[in-house]
């Protein structure tokens, strides 16, 4: 059976000596993290997952979800127990408003306990993930009474949330959605449609789930323009706010999937069922963006998990499994045999994912920290900054970071050889889970559009400008530090090689468009190594430091620049690469006829 272990010790390296998150204190939120109750929240996060929700991984997995004949949903044996733990403990109110009910901490905090639940049991942690989706659209958007009937119960996780976006023949394209949301007596709207692939659709685990539904209205412009969007909950609320009568919504069926299988994936039905809307009509994209934009950071983490817990179970059985001797002559002559930890093409594996993970945490809980910054920093100037670093990042964090999160789960798999392939061992689980995260809040492609067809742009390149800047700060400081400069100066190259990328995309992007859609998922990735390459450096920065003053942990520090300089040797020569691929343009990649690509 796989193993996992939360990373508390690395947590709490980022958040307290790389992202210093005390010395926000004068900030509304911040004032309740101080270093200890933040290692308090850490240490009891990884215990609760550690001893509560990955022993249910591998049996939810095999079980599954169940649809009843009255169409309720039974999730697989313990999940239910669990959500009570985790609901009585308050582990979903962590960065809840406290006007709610929640605790009002920073959201970098809320993402450590997203990457903990994804990594011990993804499944389970999709069922209070979505919920703060949703929570998040209905605060953005919905009017107070709105707020005040459904919000407070989904902090508390007595009730759970959903998204409802896709039908059986469109996806990203919400314009084409035909479900109908017809006006009635009172405010209301009768919902009619159906929707597919809806995580978290019904279940046992909450007495009522708030689903957030697209619709369009009777006379809504036929294209995304006239989208708008309700709450419709599972149960109609009473005079008292209770759920009373069952609305006209149900679950057709369970989707039958490659991975998280502990997790309802529904087509749900939706029969005239009431619903109320959120913000304006034909407004309701915009709002649905909000709880999209949250759920991509989440999903950027869930990348992170699976590469973290693939990679933990990975290292124990290289340290276990003898296989051959050491190149250089036999490690433990003792032994038949040597452990796989002394091949160099294991540790290759090992030391990517060690690179990509630990560099990967810092990045998603630096752009937690800019969220908060965005809403909470002092000054206009600040807010507006932290803004456009993490609307620029939110497509790298999400794309890149679920890209490489499954190639790190596939190499931790080929680690364990044959045994990695036998279901019992849990590898090939790791590697099914991890393989949706590239695919749905949109996918891969379309975060790399995004980025460069939206983000790169916006407002005159300013957040892309600033990000150039930030990383090229990094590097002129480091470089002053001997034992630095040259994993600086490789960075700063990967950051050369990203601007020349961006050059290259203003100056044929515009007057070809497929230019931008063939180079676009390279130049996500360009950006991501460099993204990953600037939290190194702060990382070896602070580790050096520390290692000056004579910190007791030695080798965790030690180990901190030495992977430093790993990253900096074997991924950012891939910046260059991708550049050159990315300037061989579209022409032959668009240049075949349909016909050609048959099989006769």
């Amino acid at each position: 059976m796989p193993s996992y272990k939360a990373p508390v010790r690395d947590t709490l390296f980022v958040i307290d000596e790389v992202l210093r998150l005390e010395t926000y204190g004068n900030l509304p939120g911040f004032e309740s993290a101080s270093p200890d109750i933040v290692t308090a929240v850490v240490e009891e996060a990884g215990k609760f997952v550690s001893e509560v929700l990955a022993p249910l991984n591998a049996s939810g997995d095999v079980e599954g979800c169940t649809r009843n004949p009255d169409g309720s949903v039974t999730t697989p044996k313990g999940f239910k127990q669990a959500f009570e733990q985790f609901r009585e403990a308050g582990w979903g109110t962590i960065a809840a408003p406290e006007q709610f009910g929640g605790q009002g901490m920073p959201h970098v905090l809320g993402l450590v306990m997203e990457e903990f639940l994804s990594a011990s049991n993804q499944s389970f942690a999709m069922y209070p993930g979505l919920t703060n989706g949703a929570i998040a659209a209905i605060l953005a958007k919905a009017s107070p009474e709105l707020q005040q009937l459904y919000v407070p119960k989904m902090v508390s996780g007595e009730w759970t949330g959903t998204m409802n976006l896709t039908e059986p023949h469109c996806g990203t394209d919400l314009g084409l959605i035909r479900t109908r949301a017809v006006p009635q007596v009172g405010g209301s709207y009768a919902i009619t449609g159906t929707k597919i692939f809806i995580s978290a659709g019904e279940h046992d685990m909450s007495e009522n789930i708030i689903h957030l539904v697209l619709a369009k209205t009777p006379d809504a412009p036929d294209s995304s323009k006239g989208i708008s969007l309700f709450i419709v909950p599972k149960f109609l609320l009473d005079t008292d706010g209770k759920p009373g009568t069952r609305n006209a919504v149900s679950c057709g069926s369970i989707e039958h999937k490659m991975g998280i299988h502990g997790n309802a994936t529904c087509v749900m039905n939706y029969d005239g069922a009431t619903g109320f809307m959120v913000g304006e009509e034909n407004k309701g994209l915009a709002a649905m963006f909000i709880m999209m934009n949250a759920a991509r950071l989440g999903v950027g983490i869930q990348g992170l998990a699976q590469a973290d817990v693939a990679y933990q179970n990975g290292v124990l059985y290289a340290s276990e499994r003898r296989q051959g001797r050491a190149l250089t002559g036999a490690a433990e002559p003792q032994e038949k045999a040597d452990t796989l930890f002394v091949h160099p093409d294991v540790r290759r594996m090992l030391m990517d994912a060690k690179a990509f993970t630990e560099g990967m945490r810092a990045l998603a809980l630096w752009g937690g920290l800019q969220v908060d910054l965005s809403h909470k920093a002092a000054s206009e100037e600040e807010r507006q900054m932290a803004d456009d670093l993490i609307s620029l990042l939110t497509p790298v964090i999400k794309g890149y970071g679920t890209d490489k999160g499954f190639d790190i789960a596939v190499n931790m798999q080929q680690i364990w050889g044959g045994h990695g392939y036998i279901v019992d061992n849990g590898m090939e689980q790791f590697v099914r889970d991890a393989r949706i995260a590239m695919i749905y809040e949109g996918a891969n492609g379309v975060q790399a559009m995004d980025l460069v067809g939206r983000k790169l742009g916006a407002n005159m390149g300013r957040a892309v400008q600033a990000f150039f800047a930030a990383v090229d700060g990094e590097c002129a400081a480091a470089k002053a530090d001997a034992s630095l400069a040259d994993t600086a100066k490789r960075i700063e190259d990967a950051n050369g090689e990203l601007k020349a990328a961006t050059m290259w995309l203003m100056q044929n992007g515009m007057t070809n468009p497929n230019n931008a859609g063939a180079g676009a998922h390279h130049y996500m990735h360009i950006m991501g190594i460099v993204a990953l390459g600037m939290m190194w450096l702060r990382m070896a920065k602070v580790a050096g430091a520390a290692l000056a003053g004579g910190a007791s942990d030695k080798a965790f520090y030690e180990a901190k620049l030495v992977t430093a300089r790993y990253f900096a040797e074997r991924f950012t020569p891939d910046a260059g690469a991708l550049r050159r691929k990315m300037e061989a343009g579209s022409e032959a990649m668009m240049a075949l006829p349909l016909e050609a690509f048959g099989t006769a």
